[in-house]
Formats: C-alpha cells, structure tokens, sequence
C-alpha cells in the first residue's frame, strides 16, 4: 500500500474517531433523577453580562447529580448562571426573574438546591437555600 493511502486512511479514521467523540459526550440527559426544566430566564443583554436563571424538577435529593446538572448548563464568560431545584410533584415557578431572588417568595420553601456559576467561573451550591 502506497503512503498516500496510508495517510488518507489515517485521516478518515481520526476524523470518524472525532466525530464519534464529539457526539457520545455526557450530558444533562445522562443524570439520574428525572430533571426537567421548568422555567427559563435569560436576559436580552448581548453586549454585557449573560444571566441565565433556570428553575429545574428532580425526582429525588440526589445532591451531586443536581451540581453535575448545573455544570452541564450554558455559562457565559463574565456571566452568570443560577439553577434552582425543586422536587417532582411539589410547587415549582413556571417563571423566573433577573431580579433577586429570581423566584417568587411563595416558592422558595420548595427550593431545595441553588447551583450558581458566577462571572468569573466560580461555582456554589447550596442545599435548601432560602431556609433560615
């Protein structure tokens, strides 16, 4: 077999092994406990800080699957992402806010997790976080 055919075999290869790689990565679907996002904010503000608010049901306090969850959402350099988890089958917002703090009072009793990734990266979270 000549070289060039070598090399274009090698070439084919590394790129289906790419595109196999790129496709089989994990992701939010991969997580047990049934999340489902039930609200979603993000503001209109292309030019400065992105802020993504998200109000997401899980099926049970399954603790590092909810932060694996909230590091597989989109962040924003210098932006910042908050994700607040409620419990399948209990009150949860259909609507979330930029204002703070991003849920309507009568739902935060039902909040039992508060993932946040920050504008410079760093990253919090929080179990029942409006309890006192």
């Amino acid at each position: 077999m000549k070289l060039k055919h070598i090399l274009i075999l090698a070439t084919v290869a590394l790129v289906l092994w790419f595109v196999y790689d790129s496709f089989s990565q994990p992701g939010p679907d991969d997580l047990k406990g049934n999340f489902k996002e039930v609200a979603f904010y993000r503001n209109e503000n292309n030019t400065g800080p992105i802020v993504r608010v998200y109000a997401v049901t899980v099926s049970d306090t399954l603790w590092t699957e909810m932060q694996q969850y909230g590091e597989f959402m989109p962040h924003t350099k210098y932006g910042n992402t908050k994700v607040y988890f409620f419990l399948e089958g209990s009150p949860a917002p259909d609507k979330v806010t930029a204002a703070m703090p991003n849920i309507f009072t009568h739902y935060q009793p039902y909040c039992i997790g508060k993932y946040e990734k920050d504008a410079m990266s760093g990253t919090t979270f929080m179990r029942f976080p409006f309890r006192k």
